[in-house]
């Protein structure tokens, strides 16, 4: 039978810029960008609060002030995702962060979905009590309001529209012992993807409202023009549907990302062809998300005959990009046949 002996210790390249600090900040390209467009929401969502607010006290409407109510809600949201890209940025240098900040986003856009399923449930749980027992409907109030509501998150959904899906960022790459690499994005596969979460979660968020909006806009014009009050009940279930489904969406795509779970599911098997060949083999083998446009690897290669780091490195860099990585080389005893 065959066995193999003991790895040796790990094998490095000589490389001068050995010992050279190096930073962790994997923040998305467009991070300050998309700080700024938030900002511009929060401030159109605060402004319009006020407006229906200061409105339903003066005219003394349950509809408006409620209304005024739930877009305080949207402003509290959207507050938290800025607050979070100020926090990312603010520590994108705190040593205590090791792979810096570029998940803060991550865990924002978990919290607004959790909060996301929270208005759906809400939304169900009065829709079902109105299709059980029906109350008048005040047609000429409600449907100013919200067809109000509807421009309000139509120019905020507009504002954080991501047309930056092509983007490019652009990095440095240092080369380590076992090789430290922080490096530029190339055209290759990118296991996380560029997605800010952040920025998603507030969107999903405003379309998540339109939605709702215009079922309540079809709902009450139906109601006016039929008569059918159960129809804006049936209108707000539907909502609830379509919002639940946008938070599971979030949810899980920000849980992924929290839990450092591989984006691509091809990537390792991809890696592990590349490198394996002539007795090579990869022991140990990690990918995980940093950042928008920012992913990080781990690979361990056991060899009885290895080549220079710089030539794992060559192999990996043909099918994935990585912001980090980290590749270690360690030798083996050939293999002995007994």
């Amino acid at each position: 039978m065959k066995t193999a002996a003991p790895l040796d210790p790990l094998l490095s390249d000589p490389d001068p810029a050995e010992g050279l600090r190096h930073d962790h900040v994997f923040l998305g390209a467009a991070h300050d960008r998309n700080a700024r467009r938030i900002g511009w929401v929060v401030a159109i969502s605060i402004v319009a609060m006020g407006v229906e607010i200061g409105c339903g006290l003066a005219f003394r409407s349950m509809a408006l002030l409620g209304d005024g109510l739930h877009m305080a809600s949207h402003a509290g949201v959207f507050l938290i995702a800025m607050l979070a890209y100020r926090f990312a940025r603010r520590h994108a240098e705190d040593p205590r962060f090791s792979f810096g900040t570029g998940k803060v986003g991550d865990l924002s856009g978990f919290g607004s979905a959790i909060l996301l399923g929270g208005v759906a449930l809400l939304i169900g749980t009065q829709s079902l009590e109105r299709l059980i027992h029906p109350v008048p409907i005040a047609f000429d109030d409600a449907l100013p309001i919200a067809v109000f509501g509807l421009v309000v998150s139509l120019v905020s959904a507009w504002l954080l529209h991501d047309q930056d899906h092509h983007s490019h960022e652009h990095g440095h790459a240092h080369g380590y012992g076992h090789d430290h690499e922080h490096g530029h994005p190339h055209d290759t596969a990118k296991p996380g993807g560029r997605q800010d979460l952040n920025l998603r979660a507030a969107y999903i968020h405003l379309v998540s409202d339109v939605v709702v909006s215009v079922l309540a806009v079809l709902g009450l014009v139906g109601v006016k023009l039929l008569g059918w009050t159960w129809l804006d009940a049936v209108a707000g279930l539907v909502g609830t549907v379509v919002v639940s489904r946008f938070a599971w969406t979030l949810a899980r795509q920000a849980g992924r990302n929290l839990l450092d779970m591989g984006g691509a599911p091809d990537l390792a098997d991809a890696l592990r062809t590349r490198l394996e060949r002539d007795g090579d083999r990869v022991s140990d083998l990690h990918v995980w998300r940093l950042g928008p446009g920012h992913d990080a690897a781990i690979v361990v290669i056991a060899s009885p005959d290895p080549e220079p780091v710089a030539v794992y490195r060559r192999r990996i860099a043909e099918i994935a990009a990585f912001s980090h990585l980290t590749v270690e080389v360690h030798r083996t005893r050939k293999e002995t046949i007994h």
